[in-house]
């Protein structure tokens, strides 16, 4: 599976961004809907963070704590794309934002990394104070 994120950006604090994240199943013999996504971060000089990860049904959202009513988790399994509604955003939220594949749905909401197989090469999201 291939995973690309784009949407990343410069953005003022309390502005908006919307990340989206493509994915490629074709030669992992799956598709889209097989996969559960997950989106995580990683800030300047930290450990890699959980966002938001979303079922494969779509039906079960998490978030971590700190984006809880700021942040929104989506998925489009006609266009094999999940995005992240980012508002109100802070200068702490400034980090590399990277979206994430994973068949494995018991601990979704526990935001743990090395049950994703599949990983983009991240977006760099830049809040401003």
């Amino acid at each position: 599976v291939q995973l690309q994120a784009f949407g990343g950006g410069l953005v003022q604090a309390g502005g908006s961004l919307r990340l989206s994240c493509a994915a490629s199943t074709a030669a992992s013999g799956r598709t889209f809907s097989d996969y559960a996504m997950g989106w995580f971060r990683q800030a300047p000089g930290k450990e890699r963070d959980f966002v938001a990860a979303i079922k494969k049904s779509g039906d079960y959202k998490y978030y971590t704590a700190p984006v809880k009513g700021r942040f929104t988790i989506s998925r489009d399994d006609a266009r094999n794309t999940v995005s992240l509604q980012m508002n109100s955003l802070a200068p702490e939220d400034t980090a590399v934002h990277y979206c994430a594949a994973t068949t494995i749905e018991a601990n979704l909401g526990f935001g743990l990394g090395h049950e994703y197989d599949y990983w983009g090469q991240g977006t760099l999201v830049t809040v401003s104070s």
